[in-house]
């Protein structure tokens, strides 16, 4: 005979890489007892035989088997479970396959979304160069009447003048109100043309001299949010050492006339500055 060795569960925890928890759970459930307990001080002690089972068990727990599948195949002296059963669970990798693609395409989708946001939200500086426009002025009583008044009224003035664009063309407005009248907003909407013409009534030209410096920010969804951007893009301008030097412009790249949510409209806010 000889003696058999014996690993107090803390050494046997630490030789197979689990905690002492779980081997207490692993007793309490049936699946691993240790060979030996102390009666007098209740040390447990495991034998040299029970490493092949820990690995079984760990081997089995990768294979996503249940403990409670693990104990059954290890009570009837299995070590591999049957064809059907690794069968039913070759099933279940395949769906958990298409869950996790799934779930990898939203994730990276919403991490592009993010990404785009993020990038929208930055400031840069850049200058703009000068250009011609042709200009209309008037009060209006809301942006929802500009949106009228572009294709319905400049638009065709313009074409009638003889104006072309340059492309992709560039138009902004500014507001000239003093202070903020929901009903009464001094707007003047300019566009971007080749060459001065022949001032109209609704249309004037203008040389728009260049800008060297301009903070711009884009702003995405509804126009009433735009003193969230604007926080942001003070903010920076103040905190970097700029001082503005007009007013700012809103450049509209989307909008009503091309996108079916107001979540799609993008704008860019541009706000002329210098430095010391």
């Amino acid at each position: 005979m000889y003696n058999k060795i014996k690993f107090k569960i803390g050494e046997f925890s630490k030789l197979n890489r689990v905690t002492v928890k779980t081997l207490r759970h692993y007793e309490e459930i049936g699946l691993l007892i240790p060979a030996e307990i102390d009666e007098w001080t209740g040390y447990r002690y495991y034998h040299v035989g029970q490493f092949q089972q820990m690995s079984d068990i760990i081997y089995l727990k990768r294979l996503g088997f249940s403990l409670e599948e693990i104990r059954d195949l290890l009570e009837n002296g299995k070590q591999i479970p049957s064809l059907p059963l690794i069968e039913t669970k070759l099933s279940q990798c395949a769906e958990e396959q298409k869950q996790l693609q799934w779930r990898h395409n939203e994730l990276s989708k919403l991490a592009k979304s993010l990404q785009k946001q993020e990038a929208m939200e930055k400031v840069i500086i850049k200058s703009l160069p000068a250009i011609i426009v042709a200009s209309h002025r008037r009060i209006i009583s809301g942006y929802q009447e500009l949106f009228h008044l572009c294709p319905n009224v400049i638009g065709p003035e313009m074409y009638r003048l003889g104006c072309t664009c340059p492309e992709p063309g560039y138009g902004y407005t500014i507001e000239h109100s003093k202070e903020f009248n929901e009903n009464r907003i001094d707007i003047e909407y300019c566009e971007e043309v080749y060459e001065k013409l022949t001032d109209s009534e609704l249309i004037q030209f203008k040389e728009i001299p260049a800008m060297p410096m301009v903070a711009c920010m884009y702003h995405h969804g509804s126009y009433e949010t735009f003193p969230e951007t604007f926080s942001k893009l003070f903010e920076y301008v103040e905190q970097n050492g700029y001082t503005i030097a007009d007013p700012p412009r809103y450049s509209y790249i989307d909008g009503i006339w091309n996108k079916d949510s107001e979540e799609e409209w993008l704008t860019e806010i541009q706000i002329p500055v210098t430095k010391e």
